[in-house]
């Protein structure tokens, strides 16, 4: 390019091509994660069961809760792109090509009559995931008969730490919350 002046829009198509490529590979690894969760959960159910020892599922509330947390981090980062489009770059490059508004799919496709209901499923989902399914485990355990009292004080600070992420997860989607895209 040397030589090219670089004018304002090209700028601004750059900047936007950047966050949607950033955008993108969050959506692939957000999607990712829970996969990654149901095969943890998958196999740390089996080894317990295999050996007969509930106090191996207290492996699972920690790994959900990172994965959970690294989830809803990837998933606020990629709305957080959507409003950047939506309200810093589309009204900038609109300004300048002399349009009324840019990226329209960026708005369109969040007055879809589903959304809200697929935002409930998904926050249903993300729940489900991270959170029901390590307490699950931690009432397994509780209800097992091989409590012991170090375990007990480690498996009642993982409830609490699932808990804390079950209050984020809905946080985070409420359409009045910190991430709500």
């Amino acid at each position: 390019m040397a030589g090219q002046d670089v004018g304002a829009g090209q700028l601004l198509l750059a900047e936007y091509q950047s966050v949607k490529d950033e955008q993108k590979a969050r959506i692939g690894f957000r999607d990712n994660l829970l996969y990654v969760t149901l095969a943890v959960v998958a196999a740390v159910a089996a080894a317990a069961a295999q050996a007969g020892q509930t106090a191996m599922l207290l492996a699972l509330p920690p790994v959900c809760v990172v994965l959970g947390w690294t989830y809803l981090v990837n998933d606020e980062k990629i709305s957080a792109v959507g409003r950047y489009v939506r309200q810093e770059l589309g009204p900038r490059l609109a300004e300048l090509a002399g349009t009324d508004a840019a990226f329209r799919w960026e708005t369109y496709h969040r007055g879809d009559a589903r959304r809200v209901s697929r935002k409930i499923v998904q926050c249903v989902v993300d729940l489900l995931a991270f959170c029901v399914v390590p307490l699950a485990a931690l009432a397994v355990y509780w209800c097992g008969g091989q409590v012991t009292t170090g375990l007990l004080a480690l498996s009642l600070a993982e409830a609490a730490a699932v808990t804390g992420l079950g209050v984020f997860v809905v946080r985070y989607a409420l359409p009045f919350g910190s991430g709500g895209a």
